[in-house]
């Protein structure tokens, strides 16, 4: 599967999702926020460098859609219908890897802003000497893509491979 970001103004972003399984999807807008390293971005690097199957990005390699919609209309309104019909509750592990997920990225972002000198203090929910060593290997990763995105011009693109 191939994931493109594509940089908007300010850190606005949009996102395509480029799969063998499944429908194919429609980019959409990423949520911003954050200059070096977009919401989606940090997921995705997160979820590949902890291993974390069921997340956000394995989820849509494997043929769920997620967050996205089918590009064509026909298929988009079949999958409208099947989430108002079926309200399906994720597995224990695809709950649990979301859950992962998200508590590796709010942990790995304010230390790699640490480390990279953008800001002085951890949040109070992140206490130094209970980092898991993988988020080492995460903000070795962010370090990779960082500057590479920042330096993009409005327009440009960042392509990973899942």
């Amino acid at each position: 599967m191939r994931v493109v970001f594509t940089k908007g103004p300010g850190t606005s972003y949009d996102i395509a999702v480029h799969r063998e399984t499944g429908a194919a999807l429609a980019p959409r807008n990423g949520p911003g926020g954050h200059p070096y390293l977009p919401h989606d971005l940090v997921h995705f690097l997160v979820e590949a460098e902890a291993g974390i199957r069921l997340g956000v990005y394995g989820r849509l390699a494997a043929g769920d859609n997620g967050l996205f919609w089918p590009a064509d209309p026909a298929e988009r309104n079949k999958a409208a219908r099947r989430r108002r019909s079926k309200r399906t509750t994720p597995s224990p592990q695809a709950h649990a890897d979301m859950a992962r997920s998200e508590e590796l990225a709010a942990i790995a972002v304010p230390v790699w802003e640490i480390r990279r000198g953008h800001t002085k203090t951890l949040p109070a929910y992140v206490r130094a000497d209970e980092v898991p060593p993988v988020v080492d290997h995460i903000v070795a990763r962010f370090d990779a893509y960082a500057d590479r995105w920042h330096a993009l011009p409005v327009g440009g693109s960042l392509e990973l491979s899942w």
